[in-house]
């Protein structure tokens, strides 16, 4: 099926019909934080957002959760500064903690992300800044600087971490990478520079058609093909 990328007004309109009419799909629609509301949050909820999806990549997310409770003990609810100081043989006897998901490269992951924040906080307001500033129209920049100077943020990881943090993004799940493929955005790699920056150009025309965040555009999307059991199936 590769053609023209339908308008998004045809997208939303079969996403309301799967989903038992226009109130039922708003239902299941999220939208992100105001940029405004995202600037003011402190860099220690930033870290812990970037740690939990990094403990729940390849993981079971339910086990992640239950022992959150535990990571915020051991990391002094993810306080920029006192993670910093915490020397290695210190991190190996946290990643020894029953109370946490007992991964040694995963904990020493929460040391080298509050890094990153801590060097941007350096040359920037803050990093819930430095992110709400950034511009969605490139949000795909943003992954990028997340993989490059984060630690275990590639991947589909950074994206997600960005969209529990509440910015702004789209993400590549199963069912918008078979759409995105069907109608030939893109043919190459998924991960490839070419095909992010042709699907960061056709969220961008969607936007421009709808008005639309790229969060609830990406939503839509999902919600009008693929096998997706959210919702009402109709």
């Amino acid at each position: 099926m590769t053609g023209t990328v339908e308008n998004f007004s045809a997208i939303y309109q079969r996403a309301c019909e799967r989903k038992g009419g226009e109130a039922a799909l708003q239902a299941l629609i999220s939208k992100p934080l105001v940029p405004a509301t995202l600037a003011q949050l402190p860099d220690s909820v930033l870290l812990a957002e970037l740690t939990k999806k990094v403990f729940q990549s390849g993981f079971v997310w339910r086990v992640v959760r239950q022992k959150w409770p535990g990571f915020c003990e051991l990391f002094f609810d993810f306080d920029i500064e006192k993670v910093l100081l915490l020397s290695d043989e210190m991190l190996e006897q946290k990643a020894a903690d029953p109370r946490i998901i007992r991964n040694l490269n995963k904990v020493f992951t929460i040391r080298d992300n509050a890094l990153m924040i801590f060097d941007v906080q350096q040359e920037q307001q803050s990093f819930a800044r430095f992110v709400a500033d950034w511009p969605t129209d490139n949000i795909i920049g943003l992954w990028a600087y997340l993989k490059k100077h984060g630690a275990r943020l590639g991947g589909n990881t950074g994206p997600y971490a960005l969209r529990a943090i509440g910015k702004d993004t789209f993400l590549l799940t199963q069912d918008i990478e078979g759409y995105l493929r069907a109608y030939g955005v893109f043919d190459g790699g998924l991960s490839s520079q070419r095909s992010l920056k042709q699907i960061q150009q056709q969220f961008n025309q969607w936007q421009q058609q709808s008005g639309l965040s790229l969060q609830e555009i990406s939503q839509i999307v999902a919600l009008s093909c693929g096998e997706n059991q959210v919702g009402m199936q109709r």
